[in-house]
């Protein structure tokens, strides 16, 4: 058992993590660096606004009225909630869950290591996050990935099977975002690791696991719900989207950073992890390598699943317990909202939000079909816009997505016949898309504007 003093010390730890995480997030222009953002606010409103789950495409014109699985749709009206305070909002949203799970994460890991490896692993950990620090509902779900994890540790720490009350976080992240799947999946791993340390607890790892599968099924969907995120994953076409290709190693990164500073610590010999343990890491390690977008999956999740072994080589100490701290620490989240409130967060050109060119783009013209680059859908949608294309993979398909890797690698037969059948008049794509060159050379199409960002072709 735990001495208060621990626990107070834990609590200053963690909260000083969150505080750190708050102000990344509440400061950083990058968080909304995704036209994802866009879409999922307007998805958001318009559920609100009709007082149902949004089960039909309604913003683009080439699959319009198909059906869609908004897997996320209480992260979507939570976005939208949020944007009624404008940009700001969404920062002090996806702050405050940035926030909870640095928060959660470094009070479990600071209760059992001591202060120097616990700060070294909560922000090798959790600077794996920093690469998807974005305002999409990846992020809300972030601090709940952090709680269950928690929870599985917990009981594995003391040879029990989990509380019934860790199934309540299921449901609520089932309704906001697909990575519920990798939850399921790492409780069945470290139910195998209970079973094979004792089979006695086979039966209660059983139910846990029977109860946390079938409350998945609180959502709109049902059975399709569940079997959602791994048919997304199926998908041939992902290979072209940038979030779900390798983990990149031609430059340094968090990501790069954390992993050899991890197999340096581990090559020492004083940490050691149990084999099966470190199979469940190795696992998750794969999937960060693979896709890119599960290096978030890995940083919450390896430091609270390497607690143990970190505590068997450096033991938890007191730390620092100073009553004044606490109070410091609450001025400082205070003085972050007050600044974000303060400044107002503007909307220019940046790689997701073509503002000058679209502004450019006359109402007659704006009116009729579009073809346009995939990282613009989702302006295009905020913009009151039906786009061509936009990130929603599963919604288009993989033949769909295909056709419009063949019209920009650039392809001119594909072009040529895209063009064609929807009767697209103009275009507009990032100014180095390759396919920008073969619409300049293309009879019957004109450059109507170009600026550093965007251009934008009309057909005569």
């Amino acid at each position: 058992m735990l001495r208060p003093p621990a626990l107070n010390f834990a609590l200053n730890f963690a909260l000083g993590a969150a505080l750190a995480a708050f102000g990344l997030a509440v400061l950083s222009p990058g968080l909304l660096n995704d036209g994802d953002t866009y879409w999922h606010i307007r998805a958001g409103e318009w559920m609100i606004a009709h007082r149902a789950v949004l089960r039909a495409d309604v913003f683009s014109y080439t699959v319009a009225g198909a059906p869609w699985h908004t897997q996320e749709w209480l992260a979507e009206i939570a976005m939208a909630l949020g944007w009624r305070s404008g940009w700001s909002g969404i920062h002090l949203l996806f702050a405050a869950a940035a926030a909870l799970t640095a928060g959660v994460t470094a009070w479990f890991v600071r209760r059992r290591v001591d202060f120097v490896p616990a700060l070294l692993a909560v922000v090798l950990g959790l600077s794996c996050v920093t690469g998807s620090l974005l305002a999409r509902p990846h992020m809300l779900a972030l601090p709940l990935l952090a709680i269950w994890t928690v929870g599985l540790a917990q009981a594995r720490e003391k040879n029990e099977s989990p509380s019934c009350w860790l199934i309540a976080v299921m449901p609520l992240w089932a309704n906001l975002h697909g990575s519920f799947a990798f939850g399921l999946a790492l409780a069945g791993a470290l139910a195998v690791e209970a079973v094979i340390e004792d089979r006695k607890a086979a039966l209660g790892w059983a139910v846990f696991l029977l109860g946390a599968t079938l409350s998945c099924l609180a959502t709109p969907y049902g059975i399709a719900g569940l079997e959602f995120p791994f048919k997304l994953s199926a998908m041939r076409a992902l290979d072209h989207i940038s979030e779900w290709q390798a983990s990149d190693f031609s430059h340094i990164s968090p990501f790069v950073i954390s992993l050899f500073v991890t197999l340096f610590v581990m090559s020492s010999g004083r940490l050691r992890v149990p084999a099966f343990r470190l199979a469940v890491l190795l696992g998750v390690v794969w999937m960060a390598l693979a896709h890119g977008r599960h290096q978030m999956l890995l940083g919450v999740t390896a430091p609270i699943l390497l607690a143990p072994s970190l505590a068997n080589a450096w033991p938890a100490k007191n730390g620092i317990t100073k009553a004044w701290l606490l109070p410091l620490l609450a001025a400082g989240f205070a003085a972050l909202i007050l600044v974000r409130l303060t400044l107002p967060v503007a909307r220019t050109d940046d790689p997701v939000s073509p503002v000058t060119a679209m502004a450019h783009v006359p109402r007659f013209v704006r009116e009729t079909p579009v073809l346009n680059d995939y990282s613009f859908g989702g302006y295009l949608i905020w913009d009151g816009l039906k786009p061509f294309i936009d990130s929603r993979a599963d919604l288009y398909g993989d033949i769909f997505l295909q056709n419009y890797a063949a019209i920009t690698a650039p392809d001119k037969d594909a072009l040529a016949a895209t063009l064609t059948f929807y009767h697209v008049r103009w275009t507009i794509f990032n100014k180095d898309a390759a396919v920008v060159k073969l619409l300049d050379a293309t009879p019957g199409w004109h450059r109507f504007y170009a600026d550093k960002l965007a251009v934008v072709h009309v057909h005569d």
